[in-house]
C-alpha cells in the first residue's frame, strides 16, 4: 500500500468513526498520523511535529479562552437576558429577536455552540409562555447561531479562514460570513412562514415573559462585568482597526481580565473547549499528512468523479451536508474538504475554487439543526418540562435532513454571486 493510499484510508477511518462514535476524533487522528509517520512516506517520523497546526491551535485557544471567561463570569448571560427581556414584550417578534440575537452573539466570538447553549433555554421558555411553536424557536436560535458562526471573530471562522488559505484563497472572510448568513436567513425566513401562528392548543395570552429560573435579566451588572465588556470592546477594535493578531491579542485580553480579577485562572481554563481544539488540530494534522504523502490527490480524484464543472457546487454541498448530518462540521468537514478545492477545480477542468469553498461552508452548516449535531441537541435539551421532546426530535431530524438537498440547491444557484463579490 502506498503512503498516499494509507493516508487517505486513515482520513476515511476518522470520518467513518465520526459517523458512528462520540470519541474524540483529534486523539484518533493524531494516533493515525503517528502511525503513518512510522510507516514512512512523509520523511522522518518527527516530521509529524512540524506539520502540527500550532498557529491555528493558539488562535483558537486564545479566542475560546477570552469568550469562555465572558460566559463563565456571567457577562454574556446577563447581556443576552437583558436583550431578551427588552425585546420580548411582543410574542410575534420573539422568533426574529432570537435569530438576530443568536447571530450577533455567535459572530462576536463565542461561536454557534456557545451562543445556542446560552440562548436556547431562554428562547424555548419564552416561546412556551408566548405560545410560539417549540420547533420554530429551536430553528430560529440554531439558524441564527449558525448564521453568525463564520464571522472572522468566531472560532469556527478562524478554522474556515485557515483551511481556505491552505487552498490559496485569501481575503474571503467577510464574504464567506455574508454568504453563510444569507443562506441561514433564507431558511429561517421559510421556517418562520411555515410555522407561523401559535402552538396548537396553547392557552397562554399576553406578552411573553422569562421563566422564573431565568433570573439573569434582573441581576445587576457588577464591576467585573463592566470590565469584561470594556476589554472585549477594546479587543474587537484592536483586531478590526489595528489588525492586531486575533489569537495573540485574545490571550492579552484574557490575561488582562484574569489579572484584573474578572475571573480566576482555573475557572478560565476550564471554560476552554479543549475537546474541540483537539479534534480540529488532530484532523488538520492528518490532512496535512494527506497532502504531503499524495493522498490529497487521490481524494480530489474521487470527488472529481462525482461531479461535472457545471454541477460541482451543488454536488459538493450535498456530499459535505450529508456527512455533516452525523459528523463534526468544524472538526471534520471543514479541515478535510476545504483544502481540496483548488485541486478539485483543476481536475474538473473547470469550476471556481472560491465557489466550491463557499458551497462546502454553507452546505455543511445548514444541516447542523439536526438533533444528532451539538447545536440541535442543545435546543432539544432546552425544551421546557411538559413539552413533547420526541416530537421535537423527529421534527429537527427531518428538517436537518431536508437541508441536505436545500443546501445543494442554494449553493448551486448562488455561490457564483458571492464568489463574484470577492473578485471585486
Amino acid at each position: 500500500m502506498t503512503p498516499a493510499t494509507a493516508s487517505l484510508l486513515a482520513l476515511l477511518v476518522v470520518i467513518g468513526v465520526s459517523l458512528t462514535s462520540r470519541i474524540n476524533l483529534g486523539v484518533l487522528a493524531i494516533a493515525l498520523a503517528g502511525a503513518l509517520a512510522l510507516l514512512g512516506g512523509i520523511g522522518r517520523p518527527d516530521a509529524v511535529l512540524t506539520l502540527f497546526p500550532a498557529s491555528l491551535f493558539l488562535t483558537l485557544t486564545g479566542v475560546t479562552l477570552l469568550f469562555g471567561i465572558a460566559q463563565e463570569n456571567g457577562t454574556l448571560p446577563r447581556v443576552a437576558a437583558r436583550a431578551v427581556a427588552a425585546g420580548g414584550r411582543n410574542p410575534g417578534h420573539l422568533p426574529l429577536l432570537f435569530f438576530f440575537l443568536a447571530a450577533a452573539l455567535a459572530a462576536a466570538g463565542p461561536g454557534a455552540i456557545a451562543a445556542t447553549a446560552l440562548l436556547a433555554p431562554l428562547a424555548l421558555s419564552a416561546g412556551a409562555t408566548a405560545g410560539v411553536r417549540p420547533l420554530l424557536m429551536a430553528l430560529m436560535v440554531s439558524n441564527g447561531a449558525n448564521a453568525g458562526n463564520l464571522s472572522p471573530f468566531s472560532a469556527v471562522g478562524v478554522i474556515v479562514e485557515a483551511q481556505m488559505l491552505k487552498a490559496g484563497i485569501a481575503g474571503a472572510g467577510w464574504v464567506v460570513c455574508l454568504a453563510n448568513f444569507a443562506a441561514h436567513a433564507t431558511v429561517a425566513a421559510a421556517a418562520a412562514w411555515l410555522f407561523r401562528g401559535r402552538t396548537p392548543g396553547s392557552t397562554s395570552v399576553g406578552p411573553s415573559r422569562l421563566a422564573p429560573g431565568d433570573r439573569a435579566a434582573t441581576e445587576a451588572l457588577t464591576l467585573r462585568h463592566g470590565m469584561t465588556l470594556a476589554v472585549l470592546a477594546i479587543w474587537i477594535a484592536a483586531v478590526v482597526g489595528l489588525r492586531a493578531p486575533l489569537g495573540l491579542s485574545a490571550f492579552a485580553a484574557a490575561a488582562a481580565l484574569i489579572l484584573g480579577g474578572a475571573i480566576d485562572d482555573a475557572r478560565a481554563l476550564r471554560a476552554v473547549p479543549w475537546s474541540v481544539l483537539f479534534t480540529v488540530s488532530g484532523v488538520s494534522l492528518l490532512v496535512a499528512i494527506l497532502e504531503k504523502s499524495g493522498g490529497m490527490d487521490l481524494m480530489t480524484d474521487l470527488l472529481a468523479r462525482l461531479a461535472t464543472p457545471s454541477l460541482a457546487n451543488g454536488v459538493l454541498a450535498f456530499v459535505t451536508g450529508l456527512i455533516s448530518t452525523y459528523s463534526s462540521t468544524s472538526g471534520v468537514v471543514y479541515p478535510a474538504f476545504l483544502p481540496t478545492v483548488s485541486a478539485l477545480a483543476a481536475k474538473l477542468g473547470g469550476g471556481n475554487p472560491v465557489e466550491l469553498a463557499l458551497s462546502i461552508n454553507v452546505g455543511a452548516a445548514l444541516v447542523d439543526v439536526s438533533p444528532l449535531s451539538t447545536i440541535g441537541a442543545l435546543c432539544l435539551a432546552a425544551l421546557p418540562a411538559g413539552e413533547d421532546s420526541r416530537r421535537l426530535f423527529r421534527q429537527l431530524l427531518l428538517w436537518g435532513l431536508a437541508m441536505v438537498p436545500v443546501g445543494a440547491v442554494l449553493c448551486q444557484l448562488f455561490s457564483g454571486f458571492f464568489a463574484a463579490l470577492i473578485a471585486r
